[in-house]
């Protein structure tokens, strides 16, 4: 059993106001898309208000910027719930929703196996990647680096599972 877990930010820009009907897909899909998460092989937290979910946490200036912050025991785990679950169908409508951010919107990173980022720890790895590139502190599942402890056969691969097209 590995001692790290990989860690995962991913921001989006609103089009309108979470309240708005141009929304109330995104916000009738947050339930399920969650429990889906919590009940995903690997899954082991999730960052989340008394709410259920993290729309009502806005650590940025912009208001319109929701985050989605989580923890997985592996990048198979994570990859396997954004690529290959009913998350998919979501990722699919994202356009209707978000705006497409001209810069990176997801880091992953690997914290002891325990560990529950905080949000400004999550920041300053997304602002790293945006502004030096992937490296073992801020990466992506394009070019993922392996955990700390893991041995050379372990190392992932990039991957050859893209954001479905909306």
């Amino acid at each position: 059993m590995t001692r790290y877990h990989l860690a995962q930010l991913n921001i989006g820009r609103l089009l309108a106001p979470l309240d708005s009907p141009q929304l109330a897909g995104f916000v009738a899909r947050l339930a399920d898309i969650n429990a889906l998460a919590d009940t995903t092989p690997g899954f082991v937290w999730r960052l989340a208000t008394e709410d259920g979910d993290a729309t009502a946490v806005r650590p940025y200036a912009d208001d319109q910027i929701l985050i989605n912050m989580s923890v997985w025991e592996s990048l198979e785990a994570l990859r396997a719930f954004v690529y290959r679950s009913g998350h998919v169908e979501v990722m699919r409508q994202r356009r209707a929703w978000f705006e497409v951010l001209s810069e990176a919107y997801l880091v992953l990173w690997w914290v002891p196996a325990g560990h529950r980022p905080a949000v400004d720890e999550a920041k300053e790895r997304l602002e790293h990647l945006q502004q030096r590139g992937e490296s073992a502190h801020a990466f992506s599942f394009q070019r993922p680096f392996p955990a700390p402890d893991a041995s050379p056969d372990e190392a992932p691969r990039p991957s050859a599972d893209k954001c479905p097209a909306t």
